[in-house]
C-alpha cells in the first residue's frame, strides 16, 4: 500500500477534530485530517446552530491555538448564571467575582467556529485537508496504520503512526477497531434556536430545571440569546410544526419571562440526546478524543470543553515526547498510555 506517511491522521473535522489540526501544526507533526463534509457547505453537523459555552479554560486554549482571535468579537461574555427549578420558589445566582473571574466563560455559536475554522485549515502548515472525503477502510499495524480514505476524485491510500478518531458520537473509527461502549437514551432531544428577547439579557444565562427536562438560554450578541429547550423525544414533532408565534409564546411562558417577551426567532433544530461513552479511549496505535469518546447531556455544558482538554492533553503529550526526541514515535504504546493516564 503506498501514498503518502503521516505522523497523525485525524478521523473527523468538526469543533474538536479542527481544533487538534491547530494545535499539531506548530509542532510540525506531518498530519492529516479528514472530514467527510465540505467545510464551506452547510452539511457540517458540528458547526450548525448550537451554543458552545466556552470555560475560562477554554478560551485559554483556544488562544493558544490561534483559533481565539478570529472568533472572539462573536463571543459572548457570561457574567452570570441563574438556576432554578420550575414551580419552585428562589433560584441560585452564581458570580464569577467569587472565583476571582469577570466573567465565566463565553458563548458562541458553532456556527462561527466552523466558518472561522474553514478560512485556517487551508493555512495551516505540515496539515493536508482530506475533504470531502470518508475513511472507508484500516489496518492498524505494530508499526504504522495503513488507511483508504474516498473523495471526490476517487480512492486514497496513505499511512500514519496515529490516528485520531475525532468521528463523532456514533465513530466508525471507534466501531470499526472494536472499542465496546457504554450508553444511555436519556429519551430527550434538544430543541435548538436563537431568540432575540424583548429586554437586555446583560450577560446572563439561565439554566431551568423541569421535570420533562432542562431549558437553558444563553447570552449571544447583538442582543440575542441561544434557547436549548429538552423535552422527551415524541414531543418534538410537535414543537418543531409550531408556528414561529406559538413556539415563542410556549417557550416564554415555560422559561418565565425572565428577558420580557421573545420578539422573533431563528430557524429551529433538533437532536436526539444520548451518552455514549468509550470503555476505553486507546487502542494499537488510535486515540479517541471528543465525542467519539464521551458524549454526554448538554446540561452541563461540557461537550466542547471536554473535547478541547482532549485535544490540549494530547498536543502536550506529543510535544514533550518530540521535545525529547525529534523523531519520537507519534502512535508508540506508551505515548497513548500517558495520554489516557492523564485524562483520567
Amino acid at each position: 500500500m503506498g501514498g503518502h506517511r503521516y505522523d497523525v491522521a485525524i478521523i473527523g473535522g468538526g469543533l474538536v477534530g479542527a481544533s487538534l489540526a491547530c494545535a499539531l501544526s506548530p509542532l510540525g507533526l506531518k498530519t492529516a485530517l479528514v472530514e467527510s463534509a465540505a467545510f464551506q457547505g452547510k452539511s457540517q453537523p458540528s458547526y450548525d446552530d448550537r451554543t458552545l459555552a466556552l470555560s475560562a479554560s477554554s478560551c485559554r486554549i483556544l488562544e493558544g491555538l490561534g483559533v481565539w482571535p478570529r472568533v472572539a468579537a462573536n463571543a459572548t461574555p457570561i457574567r452570570q448564571i441563574q438556576v432554578r427549578e420550575l414551580d419552585r420558589p428562589g433560584r441560585v445566582i452564581m458570580d464569577p467575582s467569587e472565583l476571582g473571574l469577570d466573567r465565566f466563560g463565553n458563548v458562541l455559536e458553532a456556527r462561527v467556529f466552523g466558518q472561522a475554522m474553514a478560512e485556517m485549515l487551508p493555512t495551516l502548515e505540515h496539515v493536508d485537508l482530506y475533504c470531502p472525503a470518508s475513511l472507508t477502510a484500516f489496518e492498524a499495524g505494530e508499526e504504522e496504520c495503513r488507511l483508504q480514505v474516498e473523495g471526490v476524485d476517487g480512492a486514497t491510500e496513505f499511512r500514519t503512526r496515529l490516528m485520531v478518531g475525532a468521528d463523532g458520537a456514533e465513530s466508525f473509527l471507534r466501531e470499526s477497531i472494536g472499542i465496546e461502549t457504554e450508553r444511555h437514551d436519556y429519551g430527550q432531544s434538544a430543541v435548538i434556536c436563537n431568540v432575540t428577547p424583548e429586554e437586555d439579557h446583560a450577560g446572563r444565562a439561565f439554566e431551568l430545571f423541569t421535570p420533562s427536562g432542562p431549558m437553558a438560554v444563553m447570552p449571544h450578541v447583538e442582543g440575542r440569546v441561544g434557547l436549548i429547550w429538552c423535552v422527551p423525544g415524541e414531543e418534538v414533532p410537535a414543537l418543531m410544526d409550531l408556528t414561529e408565534a406559538d413556539f415563542m409564546r410556549r417557550a416564554n411562558a415555560r422559561f418565565g419571562h425572565r428577558l420580557g417577551r421573545f420578539l422573533k426567532m431563528g430557524r429551529r433544530s433538533s437532536y436526539p440526546l444520548k451518552l455514549v461513552r468509550a470503555l476505553h479511549d486507546t487502542a494499537q496505535r488510535t486515540v479517541l478524543i471528543g465525542t467519539a469518546a464521551h458524549a454526554i447531556h448538554p446540561v452541563g455544558a461540557q461537550g466542547f470543553n471536554l473535547g478541547l482538554r482532549d485535544v490540549a492533553t494530547l498536543a502536550e503529550v506529543l510535544a514533550d515526547a518530540m521535545r525529547s526526541d525529534a523523531g519520537a514515535d507519534a502512535g508508540s504504546a506508551e505515548l497513548l498510555r500517558r495520554y489516557s493516564d492523564w485524562r483520567k
